[in-house]
Formats: structure tokens, C-alpha cells, sequence
């Protein structure tokens, strides 16, 4: 009788599975970000001081809440390219309104309400056009952006009213010395953690990404779960550009022809979110936020040129998108490992 196959696992399989089970994208970039940021205390004069530690956490709080609304789409095994347009647009139509004499309450849920009928609009194209979200998506960013200039905003740069004071602090205002942004981010992070992992509806974006179809066999109500995904997106990245107008006195819409997406995607990938969808949440946008953050920081400090820098950031975010798709194969086909 073959005993072989019913007989316990030896120690060396058992600590090469719990080696395994350590071994997680999520602690290797949490790893990394400590590592460099002792690195650079150690060698970069002026880093680890407080002025510039705040000036880190204010400048990538912007940055975490596009990743909290990347993150939720991703995790629905979605995208959406059209984020950073939406959100220049709608907070640069807010400033336009508030400039021309509207109160600034009133303008702001007017822009609110123009990012969430954006997001509204990419999920019923995704959801009930069957249209893929990255093509759909890249071209709303396209046309809100060009609408937006056209009809909308009278100029690339749209200054923020001066006279309303409880705005500016929302950006450059601070709370128990530490800087508004970064509260803000901490609560839009929160929300986020409750919505995903205490609602139903969070359980469902999960279930949506990690198998569509068995999801809709199972009573989930997939089509309307993907327009409110992209919905709430869009809404969070409005609540982004709002802090990042209220900080710099302004909104320049010439930020959609940045890498600022291919940041915001790059800190979803590299926290260990998976492009297949069905895992990951806040924690891991906060840990690829914080090493982006420390790696921004010390380039700019060592002045490192701004193309020198975007080289960087894209063979990071290549590297992270080939190692997702090891860790996280999208189907059947690319998870049968061997085949050539």
C-alpha cells in the first residue's frame, strides 16, 4: 500500500509553505519603503527632519485618495483611465462657479454631482454596453476633458476664490501639527475600509472580482454593482482634487496630460492590489503611497531630473505589473504554469 501520498507534509515543506505564506507583495513593499526611508535619514542631509517628513505626508495625501478610488474599481477587476480627467474638470468647473459668484457649498456639490454622473456614465457604458473599461474609460477621459474646456472653463488654470477661508484650510490648514491633506486622507481611508469590508456592498465589489460570473449566479446584482463601483470612483477622486485645489490656490487642468494616472495606478499595483481583481484593500494603498512617497521625496531632495524620475516610476510600475501577473493570473489559461 502507497503510504506516500496520505502521510503528513515534512518540516521542510511545512516551513517552505509558511515561508510562502510570508513572502507577500504587501510586506515585501511595506519592507522596502522602511528600508529606503532609513537609507535616505542616513545619507540625505535634511530628510528626517520634521519640516520635510510633513512635507512628504501632505504631498502624497493627494495621491492615496486617487489610489483609494483606483483601488475600489481594481479590486471590481476594473479600471479607470478617465479618473484624473474627471476629477481636473470637475473641480476646475467648481472653481469657475465659485469665481463667478456662486457660494462655494453650491459650487462644490455641483462638481461633486459632475465627477459622480462621469463615473455613472463609465459603468453603464462597462456594465450594460459591454463596452471594456480601459477603452471606455480612456475615452471619457478624453471627451469630459475636451467638453470641459469647451463649454465649462475659460482657461487651463482656474484660481480658487481667496475670500473663502474655511476652503484654503482644507489644504494648507493643519490639526494637531499635522497637515489637513493628510487627515482628510485618513478619513476618506477609513470610509473606505468600512465600505469594503463591513457593507454588503463592499463583499459583493469583492465577489464581483474575483469571478464575475458566479457572482451573477449567486444573486449579485452585477450590473449595478459595477455602475456604483465607478460611481463612488469618481466621487472620491473629486474629494482628491479638492484638497489638491484648496493647497495650491487652483486648479490646472493641463494635470490629465501628466503621468499622474500612471501614478495613481502604480501605487494600487505596487501595494499589492491585484489587476485580477478579487483582493487587496486600504491597507495596501496606504503601503504603496508610503514608499512612492519616500522614493519622490528622496529623488527630488538628491534633485534628480523630473524625466530621470518618471524613467524610475515606470520601471517600478513595470516591474510591479510583471510580478501581479505571477502572483495573480487573470484566468485558467495563464495560470497553468510549464506550457510554452
Amino acid at each position: 500500500m502507497n503510504r506516500t501520498s496520505s502521510s503528513p507534509p515534512g518540516r521542510a515543506a511545512i516551513g517552505w509553505r509558511r515561508l510562502q505564506h510570508g513572502f507577500t507583495q504587501e510586506r515585501i513593499v511595506l519592507s522596502l519603503a522602511v528600508a529606503l526611508f532609513a537609507l535616505f535619514a542616513a545619507f540625505l542631509p535634511g530628510f528626517a527632519t520634521q519640516d520635510n517628513i510633513l512635507s512628504l505626508v501632505r504631498s502624497v495625501s493627494v495621491l492615496g485618495i486617487l489610489g483609494l478610488a483606483m483601488a475600489l474599481v481594481v479590486i471590481g477587476r476594473g479600471i479607470d483611465l478617465s479618473l484624473v480627467a474627471t476629477m481636473a474638470i470637475s473641480v476646475a468647473w467648481t472653481l469657475a462657479l465659485a469665481g463667478s459668484g456662486m457660494p462655494m457649498g453650491q459650487a462644490i456639490a455641483y462638481g461633486l454631482l459632475l465627477a459622480i454622473g462621469v463615473g455613472l456614465v463609465n459603468g453603464v457604458l462597462i456594465a450594460y454596453a459591454d463596452i471594456p473599461a480601459l477603452f471606455s474609460t480612456l475615452a471619457m477621459g478624453t471627451f469630459i476633458y475636451g467638453l470641459g474646456r469647451l463649454k465649462l472653463i475659460p482657461s487651463d488654470v482656474v484660481p480658487a476664490p481667496e475670500d473663502v477661508l474655511w476652503f484654503t484650510r482644507i489644504g494648507q490648514g493643519e490639526l494637531l501639527g499635522v497637515p489637513m491633506p493628510v487627515w482628510l486622507f485618513l478619513a476618506v481611508a477609513l470610509a473606505g475600509h468600512v465600505f469594503l469590508r463591513h457593507t454588503r456592498a463592499g463583499r459583493f465589489v469583492y465577489a464581483l472580482g474575483d469571478n464575475h460570473l458566479a457572482a451573477r449566479i449567486t444573486g449579485i446584482p452585477v450590473r449595478p454593482m459595477v455602475v456604483l463601483q465607478y460611481g463612488v470612483a469618481s466621487l472620491i477622486g473629486c474629494i482628491g482634487g479638492l484638497v489638491t485645489a484648496a493647497s495650491v490656490s487652483g486648479m490646472n487642468t493641463r494635470i490629465v496630460n501628466s503621468t499622474l494616472i500612471y501614478d495613481v495606478i502604480l501605487v494600487v499595483v505596487l501595494g499589492g492590489i491585484g489587476l485580477s481583481g478579487g483582493k487587496g484593500g486600504v491597507r495596501n494603498v496606504i503601503i504603496g503611497t508610503l514608499l512612492i512617497g519616500v522614493l519622490l521625496n528622496g529623488m527630488t531632495i538628491m534633485n534628480v531630473q523630473y524625466t530621470v524620475q518618471n524613467v524610475v516610476k515606470s520601471s517600478i510600475l513595470l516591474a510591479a505589473l510583471i510580478f501581479d501577473s505571477l502572483l495573480n493570473p487573470r484566468d485558467e489559461q495563464t495560470a497553468q504554469q510549464g506550457d510554452i
